[in-house]
């Protein structure tokens, strides 16, 4: 699984963006958080696997790491 850090979140929209190892950007939708609070603080170290939704490249199965 690819690791990155949440580098935005908007809360009342639900939409954010992971930032990986190697500077690739990752927009997610707050369903795609495994803990089932749909919120996460920016600069949060995360795992995630990358998936094709609408024809887009997008973070989904996010979970925060220790590793990172």
């Amino acid at each position: 699984m690819p690791i990155g850090r949440v580098a935005a979140f908007d809360p009342f929209r639900g939409l954010g963006m992971i930032i990986d190892a190697d500077g690739g950007d990752w927009p997610f939708h707050c369903v795609a958080i495994l803990d089932g609070t749909r919120s996460i603080e920016v600069g949060v170290a995360v795992e995630f696997e990358p998936q094709v939704k609408l024809g887009r490249l997008e973070a989904s199965r996010i979970r925060p790491t220790a590793l990172g």
